[in-house]
């Protein structure tokens, strides 16, 4: 089941309500750490076609217990992980992924392109984060 309320805790209450009968993966970006230490198996990941290795390195510190590696990781990737809770989170994904060479930007209608302070900001944050990209 994915769990999107952003609510670490629903993971905690499912998992005792169902125990392993369900599995429950973190349904937003930026609650993958909190998700998976409440017992979340699985995380439905916006950024992994972007950031393919990150994403896996940072699911697979938080299953392993690595938080110290986890935590560094996450504070690195998180401005770019908490674009996934925005309403255009298509269109902020999808310039993630231009920018980084692994698509376009490009969205179908009834959406419409990040355009002016919005878009600016958006690759402002993008260039930061590949700025200080982490070796995984």
């Amino acid at each position: 089941m994915k769990e999107s309320s952003g609510d670490a805790r629903r993971v905690s209450a499912l998992k005792a309500l169902c125990g392993d009968r369900l599995a429950v993966f973190a349904g937003l970006d930026d609650m993958i750490l909190e998700g998976v230490r409440a017992g979340a198996v699985g995380w439905i990941a916006g950024l992994v076609n972007a950031l393919p290795r990150e994403t896996m390195a940072l699911f697979r510190h938080a299953v392993l217990g690595e938080h110290a590696k986890a935590d560094v990781l996450y504070r690195w990737f998180l401005p770019l992980l908490r674009m996934d809770v925005l309403p255009k989170f298509v269109q902020y994904i999808k310039l993630v992924q231009q920018e980084l060479g692994q698509g376009n930007e490009r969205v179908r209608g009834p959406r419409l392109l990040l355009a002016g302070s919005e878009r600016e900001e958006a690759l402002k944050t993008i260039y930061a984060a590949l700025a200080s990209r982490p070796a995984t």
